[in-house]
């Protein structure tokens, strides 16, 4: 038998739920509204144009630092151990450039976009969802930027280092068309000798067999080059680790002319800057870190020489062909990668006069307790203001202040405008491109 409300309970529950339905779709549309900086049309062939913001950090001397998507980043990838640290550490000891220990994620979320659009099934989905090339290439473009831009000090030059990174280059180069590439290249079999004798796990490759380790970087290093060799020579540079290791300043003044940044003797001196307040940052994560607090040196060039098993190198030109298109002599062992100059030679008897010292310095740096590095302030200082009155953010505080205009004051925005009872004045909206958005 079926009880009746009185009618004032009626009304009171009905009235309840009515508020509770205004307030989701106030809370909603608002969001919308305010989330994309622009107003909501009513009509189906129309696409919002969110205006693209830029971002503003200040350091501690409070210099103003303004980043966006347009901005000319930088990414240094590559197969894990073929210097991709090395590379960073010498670019970080640029004044103008910060780069900053290896991110872990931006390779996730890229490969993660990468198996969506493999699976027709899960693209069909999220298209039927809404959730458009355009939509997932703007989210995810602005998600890396905050990474890249966020996980370290401010700088003009911002920089990524994840090795992977690059296996998505050319899409990479479609969210940031003025991003460059530096494509760090090693001999495969000094390589893989590092990954099995360090250890380093990489998901799918079997750190106990030189076989099998030789036949995936064989794959992802051609996957790697002919990427770039797509996007050009103006957009990727190879580097090669060798002739980095041997020739530093010339290749370092080929690497600074090709991102367009001014030459600074420093970049040959990184070890100077490790650890030091506004030098490198290093990660006690990284297998590299131990090696990268020396000097440039030649002490991992032919490490692997002896190591490798005879039935591999008897069948490295079918294994790992890689190796004879890199320009890399399959059957010398060792191979002759050139002669050093002066100034690394240099650098080989400083570090055995001071073994003990850089041994010692390494074991220091590990046993550290880990950075808590607090974030640079945000806040712009007033004019006159004094130093301690400039407001200093709580550590979990995010750090970026919108950079653009109407900042200060923004128009209270009627939700109800969603609904057709109200129309903004001069809505922005383009028509709906004809071709679907390019792969």
């Amino acid at each position: 038998m079926r009880t009746h409300l009185p009618l004032d309970d009626k009304m009171r529950r009905n009235n309840k739920i009515q508020t509770f339905l205004t307030v989701l779709v106030t809370a909603i549309v608002t969001y919308l509204i305010v989330g994309t900086n622009c107003p909501l049309d009513r009509h189906q062939n129309t696409v919002m144009l969110p205006k693209e913001p830029k971002h503003v950090m200040y350091d501690q001397q409070q210099n103003e630092y303004v980043y966006d998507k347009d901005m000319p980043l930088i990414f240094i990838g590559g197969m894990p151990r073929s210097g991709t640290t090395l590379m960073r550490a010498m670019l970080d000891a640029h004044p103008d450039v910060r780069c900053g220990e290896e991110t872990r994620l931006i390779p996730r979320l890229l490969s993660m976009r990468a198996q969506w659009m493999k699976s027709g099934k899960e693209h069909g989905r999220l298209i039927e969802a809404g959730l458009t090339d355009q939509v997932i290439d703007d989210a995810l473009s602005a998600f890396i930027l905050e990474i890249i831009a966020k996980h370290g000090e401010p700088a003009r030059r911002l920089c990524n280092k994840d090795p992977f990174v690059l296996k998505s280059m050319v899409y990479l180069h479609r969210v940031f068309q003025n991003g460059k590439y530096l494509l760090m290249l090693r001999d495969g079999r000094a390589t893989v000798h590092s990954i099995i004798s360090r250890k380093v796990t990489i998901t799918g490759f079997n750190i106990q067999s030189y076989k099998d380790c030789l036949t995936k970087w064989n794959l992802a290093v051609e996957n790697m080059y002919n990427q770039c060799m797509q996007l050009g020579p103006n957009i990727c540079l190879p580097v090669f680790y060798e002739k980095l290791v041997l020739h530093p300043e010339e290749w370092m003044r080929k690497i600074l002319t090709f991102l367009d940044i001014p030459w600074d003797d420093s970049v040959l001196h990184h070890e100077d800057t490790v650890g030091k307040p506004g030098g490198i940052s290093l990660s006690k994560k990284e297998k590299s870190t131990d090696q990268v607090i020396k000097p440039v040196n030649l002490e991992a060039l032919t490490k692997w020489v002896g190591h490798i098993p005879q039935d591999v190198m008897d069948n490295i030109d079918t294994i790992a062909p890689m190796l004879a298109k890199l320009g890399y002599d399959p059957h010398a062992n060792p191979p002759n990668y050139g002669t050093p100059d002066q100034r690394v030679l240099e650098n080989e008897d400083k570090i055995r006069a001071n073994a003990d010292r850089y041994a010692e310095n390494a074991k220091q740096f590990m046993e550290e307790p880990d950075k808590q590095r607090p974030p640079p302030d945000a806040a712009k200082p007033q004019p006159g203001a004094k130093e301690d009155s400039v407001r200093q953010p709580p550590p979990n505080e995010a750090v970026l202040a919108d950079y653009g205009e109407n900042q200060q004051k923004k128009p209270r925005i009627n939700p109800l405008n969603r609904f057709g009872r109200t129309r903004p004045k001069n809505p922005t909206f383009a028509r709906r491109p004809e071709a679907p958005y390019p792969n």
